[in-house]
């Protein structure tokens, strides 16, 4: 486990993965316990777990960096795992973090959009044409060009690669709100 800052986390816009925001005691159980849950969970889809693990204050809190790397998760789960252990474990993806908390990425760095995955038809085409569309969206043409090549041009074997290489260009969210963050109209 290395110590970083919030500095290096703004410089990370090429890489993905899961912050936990206060933990607190032995750090090293916080890693271990979490890639428990993980394996359990059937997201480490390799039996691996997520070593590539830092540390870093912000706020006055203590948080866990889990990068993704080359590991092979299952996305979509982890996802709904992160949604639904957020009050217990505070998880966001790093590239939120460093865009609602660091105030973005070191300049020139592009930031994925967030594109609502979670809960649509799973077929690997439908959820490829939501991804295009969101980066289009999104001014980023060049990117749902590549990502569109990357799926069927023989990179993916699996549906789980498939979704990791989704993963590269936008942020997975849930179509539905997180409980407690919609709007209440009186």
């Amino acid at each position: 486990m290395k110590t970083i800052t919030t500095e290096e986390l703004k410089n990370m816009s090429h890489r993905e993965g899961l912050i936990l925001q206060g933990c607190g005691g032995d750090l090293q159980e916080w890693v271990n316990g979490i890639n428990g849950i993980l394996q359990e969970q059937g997201i480490l889809l390799d039996g691996k777990p997520l070593d590539d693990v830092s540390v870093f204050q912000h706020e006055g809190l203590t948080n866990l960096l889990f990068a993704f790397g080359e590991h092979k998760l299952d996305i979509g789960k982890l996802a709904i795992w992160r949604i639904q252990s957020h009050e217990q474990f505070g998880g966001i993806w790093l590239s939120d973090y460093v865009e609602n908390k660091l105030g973005g990425f070191a300049a020139g760095q592009q930031v994925k959009p967030d594109c609502p995955l979670i809960g649509e038809d799973g077929n690997i085409f439908n959820l490829m044409g939501i991804a295009s569309r969101t980066l289009k969206e999104n001014g980023m043409y060049e990117q749902a060009e590549k990502m569109r090549q990357r799926i069927t041009g023989g990179e993916c074997h699996s549906y789980e690669e498939a979704l990791m290489v989704i993963a590269d260009y936008v942020n997975i969210t849930s179509a539905e709100p997180e409980e407690g963050m919609g709007m209440d109209f009186y």
